[in-house]
């Protein structure tokens, strides 16, 4: 009888959970599953606002002047790239940059005093009268030599020679070239 009672009982099977996956199967869906769920609304905030940003950048290039402007600059850098001046133009950035860090007020004072005594030195009276006596010289100097005829010929520089003006002119010169080496090699 407990066979016929365990017969007539149903069999109770115990039921299985049942799991629902919600994981994507390919890899690609799962790693856009990871980003959409590591997100924050602070960051998904500043997502929009770039890409609002870059979809006004776009914008203003619709505009014809605006995208003039971009190619004749791209044309520009190109051409610089082209002959080489890309990079002296580079070097030239960094040399001011440098220049700039580099300049103390020490150095600006220096410099401020360095061109003030060009400036006085070369609105000196003596620089002026030296200045004003050399102009002379050549107007007169082009003033003689201009309806002079060359004679030509070995013989009639020898003559030259033997006149004291141009024994003087002579003498003056290598004066002066002399006196200029010594001042610039000592």
């Amino acid at each position: 009888m407990a066979e016929q009672a365990q017969a007539a009982k149903p069999k109770v099977q115990a039921a299985k959970p049942k799991v629902v996956v919600n994981m994507p199967e390919d890899e690609t869906a799962r790693l856009i599953l990871a980003a959409r769920e590591a997100m924050t609304d602070s960051m998904v905030e500043r997502i929009a606002e770039t890409g609002s940003n870059a979809l006004e950048v776009l914008d203003r290039l619709n505009d014809e002047t605006t995208r003039d402007a971009i190619h004749t600059a791209l044309d520009r850098l190109t051409e610089l790239h082209r002959i080489g001046a890309l990079d002296t133009l580079f070097d030239l950035v960094a040399i001011m940059h440098a220049s700039k860090s580099a300049s103390t007020d020490n150095i600006v004072d220096r410099l401020f005093a360095f061109f003030e005594q060009m400036v006085n030195t070369l609105g000196s009276d003596n620089l002026s009268r030296l200045a004003e006596g050399a102009t002379s010289a050549m107007e007169d100097a082009v003033r003689e030599t201009k309806d002079a005829k060359p004679r030509g010929g070995v013989l009639s520089t020898f003559s030259l020679l033997s006149k004291p003006e141009s024994q003087k002119s002579l003498m003056f010169l290598l004066s002066l070239a002399a006196n200029l080496q010594k001042r610039c090699c000592d």
